[in-house]
């Protein structure tokens, strides 16, 4: 079983990646606590569910948090309103692993229209397996949380 605890959500139009990516990580061994929507049939906004899951990160900052929606734009954005979140839009392996190393993230952010299931999977095995290099990037990170 691996130790973190990974909190998804996303809008109607992110649902079927989602889904998908509930389903991998939750064969993988991880604890998911997918927050919805239950069904991708009606509009669901993305600022309420980005804050979902920035309200439970906020809670349990240990927590990982994924996001997913149409471009991935629209739940970033929402998510980086927050100083305790470091969301980060992924649509490759670099990505994933860059946002970790440099950026410490603490949430994923994904575009069901714009990443291949397969791409997503394997972007967020890395992000969830690369450990944040620290030293000069830790002076950055503390500044993300104190912008207002």
């Amino acid at each position: 079983m691996q130790d973190k605890k990974i909190v998804i959500a996303s809008d109607h139009a992110g649902f079927h990646l989602k889904n998908t990516l509930v389903h991998y990580l939750t064969n993988e061994g991880y604890t998911v606590n997918d927050l919805g929507p239950s069904t991708g049939d009606n509009p669901v906004d993305y600022p309420d569910m980005a804050k979902l899951v920035a309200e439970d990160i906020k809670k349990n900052p240990s927590d990982i948090g994924v996001l997913v929606c149409g471009s991935g734009e629209g739940m970033c954005m929402a998510a980086n309103k927050y100083s305790f979140i470091r969301a980060g839009l992924v649509y490759n392996e670099e990505t994933a692993k860059m946002i970790r190393m440099h950026n410490n993230a603490n949430v994923i952010c994904f575009g069901e229209r714009m990443t291949a299931p397969e791409i997503a999977i394997k972007a967020i095995k890395i992000f969830l397996t690369t450990p944040f290099e620290g030293g000069r990037h830790e002076r950055r990170i503390q500044k993300l949380g104190e912008l207002k």
